[in-house]
């Protein structure tokens, strides 16, 4: 009797651990295998036109993973085309700006499609697709403030002036003379925010997102240059972000190539026109 219960339990046990071995890896990134039918997508869902949360599936937006909310936005369009063409059904993992590429080397996600520049910096730690957007650096202000005619960025001179941690969005501030550079913030909500409320006369943002600050608040003026900031091309680029070494990157790069200029334009434009007003 003892050896028949002995051996009932061995067999339980195996049973366990098989079951335990085939659901492993289940709630982390379908890695790069290509044997996952998911495509887990990490991004801020932040940074509107570029992604941005919202309660509805209105306009095409996805569901976040593990919540009730969906996210929509350039980046969330270019996530569906570029799942399609992997034969994959999109996941959006909501990450914090910080959290992103430490997610995607542990393997939480497949890819990084978050407005993210693929500066030199960060090719040290990942991989990048080809540039899916290109956009040049401007200052959002106050409408009515003595900087919403600016046309160099000296004359921000004396100004407050921040933008988003971690990003080199913060790092061309030093080339302003003069200037007060403020504490860098974790979001672009947050910047927002405190230049409605006088906290800082400005923030460097990239044009779409500034186009978009000015759709939301009309209280908010976006100030383009004639004599700018002084950029690398891949600083102004932006590109999906992958592990290094990712069987991924050739494919994604292929389904780029299938997306015409005209329609990456026409597709900022919807999304701009699109972002929920509380963006």
């Amino acid at each position: 009797m003892k050896k028949k219960l002995s051996l009932l339990i061995a067999v339980a046990l195996v049973g366990m651990f098989l079951v335990a071995g085939c659901g492993s890896g289940g709630s982390g990134g379908s890695g790069d295998s290509g044997e996952s039918d998911v495509f887990r997508v990490g991004m801020e869902a932040d940074y509107p036109p570029f992604n941005w949360t919202q309660i509805g599936p209105e306009n095409g937006a996805v569901p976040i993973d593990g919540s009730p909310e969906y996210a929509g936005g350039y980046d969330v369009e270019i996530a569906k085309r570029i799942a399609e063409g992997l034969g994959k059904e999109l996941v959006i993992v909501k990450t914090e700006w910080d959290g992103l590429t430490p997610s995607l080397t542990s393997g939480k996600i497949d890819a990084i499609i978050a407005g993210m520049s693929p500066t030199e910096e960060r090719k040290e730690t990942i991989d990048f697709s080809d540039i899916y957007y290109k956009s040049d650096l401007v200052m959002v202000v106050k409408r009515g403030s003595q900087y919403e005619n600016a046309t160099s960025i000296q004359d921000f001179k004396g100004a407050k002036i921040t933008a988003q941690l971690n990003t080199f969005h913060y790092s061309v501030i030093d080339q302003i003379d003069g200037v007060i550079k403020e504490a860098a913030m974790d979001n672009f909500p947050a910047m927002r925010v405190a230049l409605q409320s006088g906290m800082i006369d400005g923030y460097v943002s990239e044009r779409p997102e500034a186009v978009s600050a000015e759709a939301a608040n009309p209280d908010f003026k976006l100030v383009e240059f004639e004599d700018g900031f002084v950029t690398s091309p891949d600083d102004t680029a932006i590109a999906v972000g992958l592990r290094k070494g990712s069987d991924l990157t050739d494919k994604i790069n292929e389904i780029l190539k299938g997306i015409s200029e005209e329609e990456r334009v026409a597709i900022m434009d919807e999304a701009i026109k699109n972002q929920p007003a509380s963006n």
